[in-house]
């Protein structure tokens, strides 16, 4: 009779299990077979007496290139003209980084250009009260 639990693994709702091992297992899932979005990985464990666990794990899969958008929201309310920017970059081939591409440049928020603004006023004002102060 075995002695260690048997380890099922599923992904989504296949019926044929992607693996099967005794417990303890170590496994490395390979993303890059399954297509971007959301998946379950479905763990099925026997012990040797015939009980079942089950533990569902769900996550989702991006492979792909990543998309960034500046400008547009998710369920934004809209009208009019929209600027937008769109970046769309690859991860590589993960042994190389790739630096052209990997950075979306977005513009400045209007909370630093208030903060620029009141700093060069202040400048300004600190200007003036030091020449009233000190005539040549």
């Amino acid at each position: 009779m075995k002695e260690n639990s048997t380890v099922l693994l599923f992904i989504d709702y296949e019926t044929q299990p992607l693996a099967e091992f005794e417990a303890p297992v170590n496994f490395e899932l390979d993303t890059r077979k399954l297509p971007d979005g959301k998946h379950t990985l479905r763990i099925v464990s026997k012990d040797p007496h015939g009980k079942e666990g089950l533990r569902i794990v769900p996550f989702e899969v991006k492979n792909g290139p990543a998309i960034s958008i500046d400008g547009l929201h998710e369920h934004a309310i809209v009208d009019g003209i929209i600027p937008l920017m769109i970046n769309a970059y690859s991860k590589g081939n993960q042994k190389k980084f790739m630096i052209t591409g990997s950075e979306t440049p977005k513009s400045i928020p209007s909370w630093m250009w208030i903060l620029l603004i009141g700093f060069f006023a202040w400048a300004l004002y600190y200007f003036a009260t030091y020449i009233s102060l000190n005539p040549a």
